[in-house]
């Protein structure tokens, strides 16, 4: 029994059941065991660089820089036997034959892309500008299972539910089923947001590669699985083949290319699979001892990219930063009214918000209302996938604080209530050209119904005939954006919320 390779799948799947079920308890009320945040914490990639971007300690850098000292003495464990995204690559080839193993040449090339990668974030980070949420997997496996994943089952086990009750009368115990699920699995508010077709598209795409080439994201793209092997290049635990005969099996089933044909182990490319230990048949294992003279002959033939090698690529993104750099010096920070969308309530500084945004959708899924959707290139390509208020499909709720609570960096403050009702997110202009009142002298004050602010930043005004109409009152309004969300007038809502410096 291959109790190594049972024992990894395992945990494997314990800590992609753990990650679901933590986005999935991100919702109202928030009644999660774990905190919304918890798997950010261990992800160095964002939380270092994030910190880095903005000079600032996020809460979890400890942890972080505990997961890189807990891989100088196991090796890259976390992408074998945590990452979630790893955990799923793996599952698009489970059960089938790999179709393509790559030559060890072109394995070498693609391996050392993902080094460019880490090196131009970590160029970028130290600009002031992050970048790590673009491959961050983490970040991309909590996009997909928020917006899309939990969504879709949702819905899809809820309508089904309905469905068989009313087509086969099935009140009684599986109504009452149906009812304790509302309560808690199906209780969650369900979010289609805008976009999420792309974001679908595009983690598809990663399993389909990898369902082509084992790993080949891991392999040529992660940024994070290239922080990961720096510390694994000096791992305590290391594999062992003494008595090697070079037949190739395990080389051809290695799922990261690790291992040469010739038997050489790279141990900074190993995720700790064990898949070798059982198709080795003379005989491979891992241990805590030191590599015998032939074992660090092998390694040394297969130690993956150079310093050198690492330090070139490095500086190629180095120069092309400074030089991007010295082409936007003196360029004016972005504000409110250069994005043209309406942020989340504390997001006040364009350009802060962006450093510390790694568009994971917890905010988005968590807001009751909706109202929070993914951006395309509203904001520029820098704000892609950032959360912007779409007033047209909800708005933001006046007595409700949650995407500050859940956000893992900061990028929305965690504010109190009180401080929030505060925070201005933009203003509401009327539309006197189509507004019932102002155009057809019809009574209407919708608007000023809804409005949560105390003194009502909506007014209505009372011409000589006795209509009521609506005007805002800039000193009061929030941008909150109910007004626009309740308006009757379709198909262009009468009064609408624009983003505000």
């Amino acid at each position: 029994m291959k109790k190594l390779v049972l024992t990894r799948k395992a945990s494997q799947m314990v800590f992609l059941g753990l990650f679901v079920y933590i986005l999935w308890s991100t919702t109202y009320p928030l009644k999660g065991l774990f905190p919304s945040d918890a798997f950010f914490k261990i992800d160095p990639l964002t939380v270092m660089f994030t910190s880095l971007s903005e000079r600032v300690f996020l809460p979890g850098f400890i942890i972080s820089l505990l997961m890189l000292a807990l891989t100088l003495v196991f090796g890259r464990f976390f992408c074998g036997w945590v990452c979630p995204l790893g955990t799923c690559l793996d599952l698009t080839a489970f059960g089938k034959k790999r179709k393509t193993v790559l030559r060890e040449a072109a394995g070498e090339r693609i391996r050392r892309i993902k080094y460019i990668v880490l090196g131009t974030i970590f160029l970028f980070a130290v600009l002031g500008v992050q970048c790590a949420w673009v491959f961050d997997p983490i970040v991309i496996a909590a996009r997909f299972v928020s917006l899309n994943l939990i969504p879709w089952v949702t819905m899809g086990v809820e309508r089904s539910m309905v469905f068989a009750i009313q087509r086969f009368d099935l009140y009684g115990p599986f109504y009452d089923l149906y009812r304790d699920l509302r309560s808690s699995f199906l209780g969650i508010n369900i979010n289609m947001p805008e976009n999420s077709g792309v974001i679908f598209a595009s983690f598809a795409l990663l399993l389909l590669a990898s369902g082509r080439v084992p790993r080949l994201w891991c392999r040529t793209l992660c940024p994070l699985g290239a922080l990961y092997s720096l510390p694994a290049k000096l791992s305590l635990l290391e594999r062992r083949s003494e008595k090697c005969t070079r037949c190739g099996v395990c080389s051809k089933n290695c799922r990261m290319g690790a291992i040469k044909d010739t038997g050489a182990y790279n141990k900074a490319e190993c995720v700790l699979c064990m898949d070798c230990v059982y198709d080795c048949r003379p005989g491979t294992s891992f241990n805590w001892h030191k590599a015998k003279r032939r074992d660090r002959a092998q390694a040394k033939d297969a130690r993956g990219m150079s310093r050198k090698d690492f330090l070139l690529f490095f500086i190629i993104p180095l120069v092309a930063g400074f030089k991007n750099k010295d082409e936007t010096a003196g360029m004016p920070d972005i504000g409110l009214i250069d994005a043209a969308v309406i942020r989340p309530p504390g997001a006040q500084n364009e350009k802060k918000f962006l450093n510390l945004c790694v568009r994971c959708g917890n905010c988005m899924k968590v807001c009751i209302t909706g109202a929070l959707h993914p951006v395309m290139f509203e904001s520029g390509l820098e704000g892609l996938w950032s959360p912007r208020l779409v007033p047209e499909l909800g708005y933001c709720e006046y007595n409700c604080n949650l995407c500050g609570q859940v956000c893992p960096t900061g990028a929305i403050p965690s504010l109190p209530l009180p401080e929030k009702k505060k925070q201005i997110l933009g203003l509401a202009v009327v539309d006197k050209t189509i507004c019932l009142p102002w155009v057809k002298g019809k009574d209407c004050i919708v608007c000023e119904e809804h409005c949560p602010t105390p003194d009502k930043a909506i007014k209505m005004e009372i011409d000589t005939s006795g209509i009521r109409r609506p005007i805002v009152d800039k000193t009061l309004c929030i941008g909150c954006g109910i007004c626009q969300t309740k308006c009757p007038v379709r198909p262009q809502r009468a009064i609408r919320v624009i983003p505000t410096a």
